[in-house]
């Protein structure tokens, strides 16, 4: 935006500094005039005939008001004037050196804006409002670099997890169209195959990118009742790997994205599935709601994992010990990256914790929503409870499966939660 220009800030502290300096100057001198010289008389001053006989013949001078006026007006105007000019001299040196840190910060914010965010000011000095106007200064730079640091190496590697499918279908399509003989039930599969990853990560990033913005409705979610959706929709893949899923715990009410919370549950659980024993192991999701926080608790066996590596499976792109590929049951390795940034949107945190005997635990802390209990019906006491406090109380722990169909009701368990197994 361009503005007119103006008097910098170190001349309006100069010329500020010297009016101050030049007022207190005149209203000194007013005082001297108001309180001394009034008291003066203005007209001729003549002493008594017996001054003359003690002091001798000649009358002495006696100056009056206006004879102290004459003498005392040019004085003045001289001390006004130095002191203007010391206001002058004195405000431009002593403005130039309380706006030193604005000109380091203002130099910093150049560098930044051309690109450079590696620059820190670093104040020296105690601790005043220049030296926190640098200090948060600074704090945002840190962030704003590792923020497009961590952008650009997200864009980097989007990029090539989308390139290596469009390569693939290209090699598949050359392949097919320098070979006649190529099977075209065999190439339309893998085209298909390859098409849906690429689907699949373009909604992935679509939905991380959803996330990020927060452009959501919040509205009150049960953490416990989303948890049994989101097992009920992987226990094929569960019973494929012979994996126990168990579901346990209480209401857990929060407020949010019902879509974006069962997406962020639905990876978990699923990440807990996919990265566990090859067979036998077990995945144990659990709610509970504390006095200020709803908390969901994600545990799986597995392979020991490191302390050092749990950080980076937030990461987009990771998984394990190495980069994300395909395989028989990869994702596109944005799972617990989605998961990390929609628990952010709806301020909550995750802690992710190696298991001592292998697995992971992932803990998610969202804040509590508080409710006011129903008002009592007419043919209601106050001390019996109403009925949805009895059909929203406390969950029976439920165990599904995997590995085997259950010899009776499995199949009606496939098509929702109204045949399960309850543990004793």
């Amino acid at each position: 935006m361009r503005r007119r220009p103006g008097l910098s800030a170190r001349l309006k502290l100069t010329i500020s500094y010297a009016g101050v300096i030049v007022f207190s100057g005149a209203l000194l001198l007013a005082v001297v005039w108001v309180f001394l010289l009034r008291y003066v008389p203005d007209q001729v001053i003549t002493p008594g005939p017996g001054f003359f006989r003690q002091r001798g013949p000649g009358p002495p001078f006696i100056p009056n008001r206006s004879d102290l006026w004459r003498a005392f007006a040019p004085r003045a105007t001289q001390a006004l004037g130095f002191l203007l000019l010391f206001g002058l001299v004195g405000g431009w040196l002593l403005a130039g050196r309380m706006l030193a840190p604005l000109t380091r910060i203002a130099d910093a914010a150049r560098l930044a804006a051309d690109g450079s965010l590696s620059h820190r000011i670093r104040l020296e000095g105690p601790r005043d409002e220049f030296r926190e106007l640098a200090d948060v200064f600074d704090t945002m730079l840190e962030r704003l670099e590792s923020h497009i640091t961590e952008q650009q190496r997200f864009a980097a590697n989007a990029s090539h997890e989308l390139r290596t499918p469009l390569a693939i279908s290209q090699t598949l399509l050359d392949v097919a169209s320098n070979d006649p003989a190529w099977d075209r039930g065999e190439l339309l599969e893998r085209l298909q195959t390859v098409n849906t990853r690429a689907i699949n990560l373009t909604e992935a990033l679509l939905l991380l990118s959803r996330s990020d913005r927060r452009s959501f409705t919040r509205e009150p979610v049960d953490l416990s009742l989303v948890a049994e959706e989101a097992a009920e929709t992987l226990l094929p893949l569960a019973e494929k790997r012979r994996i126990t899923l168990e579901v346990t715990g209480e209401r857990a009410q929060t407020a949010g994205s019902a879509e974006l919370i069962l997406r962020m549950v639905t990876n978990l659980v699923q990440n807990a599935i996919v990265h566990n024993l090859p067979a036998g192991g077990t995945v144990t999701v659990h709610t509970a709601s504390q006095d200020d926080a709803s908390v969901l608790r994600v545990e799986n066996t597995g392979h020991p994992l490191p302390w050092d590596l749990v950080p980076t499976l937030t990461e987009p792109f990771q998984r394990g010990t190495r980069r994300i590929r395909t395989d028989e049951h990869a994702g596109v390795g944005l799972g617990l990256a989605i998961v990390h940034s929609i628990v952010r949107a709806h301020d909550g945190t995750l802690d992710l914790a190696p298991r001592p005997a292998g697995g992971l635990v992932a803990t998610i802390r969202l804040p509590r929503m508080r409710q006011d209990p129903p008002p009592a019906g007419p043919h209601q006491t106050a001390d019996e409870p109403s009925p949805a406090a009895v059909v929203e109380g406390a969950h029976e722990p439920l165990r599904f499966t995997g590995g085997e169909r259950f010899a009776e009701g499995g199949d009606a368990f496939v098509h929702g939660l109204g045949q399960r197994d309850v543990l004793p």
